[in-house]
């Protein structure tokens, strides 16, 4: 059911406010909070706070992404579109499917292999240290004596690296929409 024409006030409305929560809510989470956090906390407590808090916020990444991608499919039809619109369709799809991988795969991988690790670094009184800083020695002595967090610390390393390039390519595309958008208002 594809809507050609100009959407309603509401739709509009409902539109921009999800557009703009996500991409606030993304960068929220990616400049502010976990920089806050990390200076604040325990490595530990860091590790289990982005643990319960993650998930929620990949999958309501996810559910805006695809929200505002039907939305803007159902008032562009395919048949009419213009170059910029079809580069905003593509922005919303691959935020869709960024931000779907990292909601359903590599943040909870990221996850899973954290906590082994948090468990091998007990045992060698690690991990209630404040910051990245904290006893740097002790973790490289771990990482030296021990091939199983080597490993471990290898493999939270790649998952971590991807769900950040997913979370930022998630909020690129947001905000790349979020200028398209701004650019077509006629006035404010």
């Amino acid at each position: 059911m594809v809507t050609e024409g100009e959407p309603g006030s509401l739709v509009k409305v409902i539109y921009l406010l999800v557009l703009s929560a996500s991409w606030g809510m993304q960068f929220w989470t990616t400049f502010v909070a976990g920089f806050v956090l990390i200076r604040g906390v325990a490595r530990h407590t860091f590790g289990l706070v982005q643990s319960k808090l993650f998930p929620f916020y990949n999958h309501l990444v996810m559910c805006f992404s695809f929200l505002n991608l039907a939305v803007y499919a159902m008032y562009h039809p395919r048949e009419l579109l213009s170059p910029s619109e079809s580069v905003q369709i593509a922005l919303f799809f691959t935020s869709l499917i960024v931000s779907a991988l990292n909601a359903r795969w590599f943040s909870p991988s990221t996850s899973k292999v954290m906590f082994k690790m948090h468990a091998i670094e007990r045992e060698d009184n690690l991990g209630q240290g404040i910051g990245l800083s904290a006893n740097k020695e002790g973790y490289k002595l771990l990482q030296e004596k021990d091939p199983k967090y080597q490993a471990l610390r290898k493999s939270f390393l790649r998952y971590h690296g991807i769900s950040s390039l997913c979370n930022l390519v998630s909020l690129l595309c947001n905000g790349a929409n979020l200028v398209f958008t701004a650019l077509l208002m006629p006035t404010l």
